[in-house]
């Protein structure tokens, strides 16, 4: 890799990947790739904190990967794999678990709110969960990790658990910094606009599938809430009409204000029609290019295998010198 900072980031293969995903999250590495050493990885080790079909979390593992190639991320340029293809990522997490305290774990907001909606199974991996994050980033020396606001906590506890092991062993892990990208569009459910849009959301019309086909997209627009005002302005209280101008404007690469100004006495129909269209057109060189990167299994499989081959020697690197100082035995 050249000289170039470096990001890691990653997406767990559960439900499907929404607009939300994209606006937030792929669109943004695409940019980034021009400027950084980029490792992307498919999160899988962290999928099965909840029960997994197999069958389905393998065909969802390779839907993802396909789908960052099919939005722009280079895989040639780039470093993309599958998680579990690197066992250094369950190997450095154990460690890590041995400097990560109980009260930390104890603190963190997602644990609890995914403890409620899995009280059938709450388990350790559940609980531990940040510290797999946190080996996921420490491995490859990252300088910048793509966060958004429900990961800040878990960034934070990485940076803790990596300046505690490099205070008592030396000069390790690199500190990784939040990379909040200026322009990152939070999208919310079009059902329930004050909660973020899930790819996990059990209401289907309440998020967008990057795949969705034109139909469906309009559709689940059409539906979406908005309120009696009737007027299309954003302001505070009106979550539904402030989601689909944010949606439209990151859609469009103009602001707000010109949004605001572009449906000046139309109504909510019009607005929804628009927001519709626009990203009908956003998704359809990205969906374009999935269907053709679907009949090439060849090509993907070459990326995840040559990509886990690449961040396998970055990450046995930083686990030798982990095992140099904690005194094991060398292989």
């Amino acid at each position: 890799m050249s000289d170039k900072p470096i990001i890691f980031s990653g997406i767990q293969p559960t439900g499907c990947s929404t607009l939300g995903n994209y606006l937030g999250a792929l669109k943004n590495w695409v940019d980034l790739q021009n400027d950084y050493n980029c490792i992307f990885s498919v999160v899988d080790l962290h999928s099965i904190t909840v029960r997994q079909d197999a069958t389905a979390l393998r065909k969802r593992c390779m839907d993802f990967l396909t789908q960052y190639l099919a939005c722009g991320i280079d895989g040639e340029e780039n470093i993309v794999f599958f998680q579990s293809h690197v066992s250094a990522h369950a190997e450095l997490s154990w460690i890590l678990n041995c400097f990560a305290y109980m009260g930390e774990l104890n603190r963190m907001t997602q644990f609890k709110d995914k403890s409620a909606k899995h009280a059938d199974n709450i388990n350790a991996g559940l609980y531990t969960y940040p510290v797999l994050m946190a080996a996921d980033i420490l491995l490859y020396q990252t300088d910048l990790v793509p966060v958004g606001i429900d990961q800040k906590q878990h960034l934070e506890l990485c940076r803790d658990i990596a300046i505690r092991f490099n205070g008592i062993y030396g000069d390790v892990f690199k500190i990784p910094e939040g990379y909040i990208p200026k322009e990152a569009a939070r999208i919310m459910s079009l059902q329930d606009p004050t909660s973020k849009m899930s790819k996990s959301d059990p209401n289907v019309n309440g998020f967008i599938s990057i795949l969705d086909d034109p139909d469906t997209i309009k559709r689940k627009f059409k539906r979406a809430v908005t309120d009696s005002e009737g007027e299309i302005a954003f302001r505070d209280g009106k979550d539904g009409i402030n989601n689909l101008l944010n949606i439209y404007s990151a859609v469009t690469g103009q602001s707000v204000e010109q949004s605001v100004n572009e449906f000046a006495g139309l109504g909510y129909g019009v607005l929804k029609e628009r927001v519709a269209e626009a990203v009908i057109e956003e998704l359809r060189p990205m969906q374009e290019r999935y269907a053709d990167l679907t009949k090439n299994k060849d090509y993907i499989n070459k990326i995840y295998t040559e990509g886990a081959k690449r961040a396998g020697y970055m990450a046995a690197k930083t686990l030798r010198k982990v095992h140099r100082k904690l005194g094991y035995v060398d292989r």
